[in-house]
């Protein structure tokens, strides 16, 4: 998928390139939930419009879709009117610094859940949740 230039690749040819697991995250406003992503893990967003986002860190892509886009989608009836959306879920990002981006986070007004903290499985990682609820985990090997 490297050679894919995500600006510009038709849905067609994106969804065909597609393999392993993929995340899709539902949105009632995906210029936040990017905006989001960019500003406190710094993962830039391709083809962004209010219905859809392709969000890319590393080699792992995710997808943003609008909760209008899944109108006829059964999926959106168990989706709840409020945050958190995402609960049980947790998406982590590794080789993104906690430290920095629960900076970034607190900054900007977002709740840090989980403060940056080194655990017994080799990470320091913290967890900071998306305005809709998602849990997003940076981490990284801890020192």
């Amino acid at each position: 998928m490297s050679e894919m230039d995500l600006e510009t690749v038709p849905a067609e040819d994106f969804g065909r390139a597609l393999t392993g697991i993929g995340v899709n995250l539902l949105s009632p406003d995906v210029r936040a939930l990017a905006a989001f992503l960019k500003d406190v893990f710094g993962l830039p967003a391709y083809q962004l419009t209010d219905d859809f986002a392709i969000v890319r860190h590393g080699q792992m892509l995710m997808q943003l879709h609008s909760d209008g886009t899944y109108h006829s989608h059964p999926l959106l009836g168990f989706v709840p009117e409020s945050p958190p959306r995402g609960g049980g879920l947790q998406l982590f990002l590794f080789g993104i610094d906690p430290d920095e981006a629960a900076a970034k986070a607190e900054a900007a007004g977002h709740m840090v859940l989980e403060p940056p903290a080194d655990k017994p499985h080799g990470l320091r990682e913290g967890t900071i949740l998306s305005p809709e609820g998602y849990a997003f985990s940076p981490a990284v090997p801890k020192a």
